[in-house]
């Protein structure tokens, strides 16, 4: 489940202008630093940082 959380978190990075915060919430985080906590202890990098990677 949570690899499935990560991948659509990827996504979103790389093909929409959401923010961070935005996309903490369409996957149901009830805090956006969870889902920052989360995100680079399974990536390996920040959500901010792996976006930046894509631009």
């Amino acid at each position: 489940m949570i690899r499935r959380v990560v991948d659509i978190a990827k996504e979103k990075l790389s093909t929409t202008d959401l923010t961070i915060n935005e996309i903490a919430y369409a996957l149901e985080f009830d805090l956006p630093q969870s889902f920052t906590k989360m995100f680079k202890s399974k990536a390996n990098l920040s959500p901010v940082t792996f976006r930046e990677s894509f631009n």
